[in-house]
C-alpha cells in the first residue's frame, strides 16, 4: 500500500466512523499510475451491504466529465469538429436560429438551452426521444456563443444527440465501446445502469437541510422560466429519491453517470497520460481540452466561471489552479485532473449533501500533502 493510500484510507474511515459520510470511494492516480483505491462505510444502510471498490455509485453531474471525453475521442477519431454545427450532423436542432451553434458552443455551455420544460418529470427524463425533441424545438436563451450559461440535464440530450446521430450509436454503447472496454472499466462506468448490475449500485441518502427561510426561487436564475423551459425543473431536481429510481439508473441521461471512483479516475488519467498502454487523447487535444474557452459571470448559475471544452477549469479547495479540469456533481461527488502533475482524484459518495464538496476538499488535501 503507497503511503497516499494508507493516508487516505485513514482519512475516508475518519469521514465514516464521525458518521459526516454513510460511504464514500477515492481513487487517485498519478502519471497513469493508480495510487489509491480506496472504499469505506456502507453501500446499503438497510442491509449493511459495505461499500467496495467496485460498487457503483449515481454521481450526477461528475458525469459530465464521462459525457465529454466521448466527444473527445470521436474527434480524435475525425469523426467531427469541435466546430462543426449541430444542425450539421442533427437538422431538427437548427430551429429557431440556432443553426449556427457548434459542437464547440455545446460543450463550453454556449448553446443558449439550457433549460428543459418546465413541467419536465423524472419519467419524462427517462424518454430520450421525447427529451431530444424538446432540446431540438427551445428557442435558446442568447444567441449561441454569446454567453455561457449551465446546461444542467439539456446537456446530456445535446451531446448524447450529437453522438447518436454522428455514429449512429447511443452515447452509451459508444461510451463502452470506446472508453470503459479498452480501460478494462465496462462493469463500472455507466449512463444508463444494466438490470442486472442494480444490485450492485450504492442506496443514497440525503442530508438534512436547515431550510430556514426558503429563498424566492423566481429571483434565482437557475430556477427562472423562459418561454416555458427553465434550466431546473423542481420534479426532475436531482435528490437522493430521484438518484435510487430504478427507471433514472437504468436510462441514458448524460447529464450525470453511474459509476466507481476508480473507473473514472481511470478515465481522467487515459485523458492526460497511457494507462496500461491506452491513451485516449493526443497531448494536442488535451492541451485544446483543458485550455480556458470561456470565462464570466455564468447566465444560469449566477457566479464566475471558467470553462474548457467540456470541463470546467479549477475549483474552489485546496486543488485549486489553472491546470485543474474535471466536474464536480450536485451530491457532493467530483472527479478532477490536473495537467501540470498528472494528479488525478476521484470521490465518490452515497450521501447526498448538496452544494456541499467539504469531503472532496478534505480528501484532495490529505492526498497533496501525501504527494508534497
Amino acid at each position: 500500500m503507497t503511503d497516499v493510500a494508507k493516508r487516505v484510507r485513514e482519512a475516508a474511515e475518519r469521514l465514516v466512523e464521525s458518521g459526516a459520510e454513510t460511504g464514500l470511494q477515492v481513487a487517485v492516480y498519478r502519471r497513469g499510475e493508480p495510487l489509491a483505491d480506496v472504499a469505506a462505510g456502507v453501500a446499503d444502510p438497510a442491509t449493511g451491504r459495505p461499500v467496495a471498490s467496485g460498487t457503483l455509485v449515481y454521481g450526477t453531474s461528475t458525469g459530465k466529465g464521462v459525457t465529454s471525453a466521448v466527444v473527445h475521442v470521436l474527434a480524435e477519431r475525425g469523426v467531427f469538429g469541435y466546430d462543426t454545427p449541430i444542425a450539421e450532423l442533427w437538422p431538427e436542432f437548427g430551429a429557431h436560429g440556432k443553426d449556427k451553434a457548434t459542437i464547440r458552443h455545446a460543450l463550453t455551455h454556449t448553446a443558449g438551452v439550457p433549460g428543459l420544460p418546465a413541467d419536465t418529470t423524472p419519467e419524462d427524463l427517462c424518454d430520450w426521444d421525447k427529451m431530444v425533441a424538446a432540446v431540438a424545438a427551445a428557442k435558446p436563451w442568447w444567441e449561441p456563443g454569446t454567453k455561457t450559461g449551465y446546461h444542467p440535464q439539456s446537456y446530456g440530450y445535446l451531446i448524447g444527440e450529437i453522438v447518436r446521430r454522428a455514429v449512429g450509436k447511443p452515447i452509451s454503447q459508444v461510451l463502452r465501446e470506446e472508453i470503459a472496454l479498452p480501460l478494462g472499466v465496462d462493469g463500472e462506468l455507466f449512463f444508463g445502469v444494466p438490470a442486472a448490475e442494480l444490485g450492485r449500485v450504492a442506496v443514497l441518502d440525503e442530508v438534512p437541510m436547515d431550510m430556514g427561510e426558503m429563498p424566492d426561487l423566481s429571483e434565482i436564475p437557475f430556477f427562472r422560466v423562459v418561454d416555458g423551459y427553465t434550466a431546473a425543473p423542481m420534479a426532475a431536481l436531482p435528490s437522493a429519491e430521484f438518484g435510487n429510481r430504478t427507471d433514472v439508473l437504468t436510462s441514458d441521461i448524460p447529464a450525470g453517470g453511474t459509476f466507481s471512483a476508480r473507473a473514472i479516475a481511470r478515465m481522467y488519467a487515459a485523458l492526460m497520460d497511457e494507462v496500461d498502454g491506452v491513451r485516449l487523447i493526443s497531448p494536442e487535444r488535451l492541451r485544446e481540452v483543458t485550455t480556458p474557452a470561456v470565462s464570466g459571470t455564468d447566465e444560469v448559475i449566477g457566479f464566475p466561471v471558467t470553462r474548457g471544452l467540456g470541463y470546467d477549469i479549477g475549483f474552489f479547495g485546496p486543488l485549486d489552479g489553472p491546470t485543474l479540469f474535471g466536474m464536480a456533481g450536485s451530491g457532493g461527488t467530483a472527479a478532477y485532473a490536473d495537467t501540470a502533475t498528472g494528479v488525478v482524484i476521484a470521490v465518490t459518495k452515497n450521501r447526498v449533501s448538496s452544494g456541499d464538496y467539504s469531503t472532496f476538499n478534505h480528501l484532495g488535501e490529505v492526498v497533496r500533502d501525501a504527494l508534497a
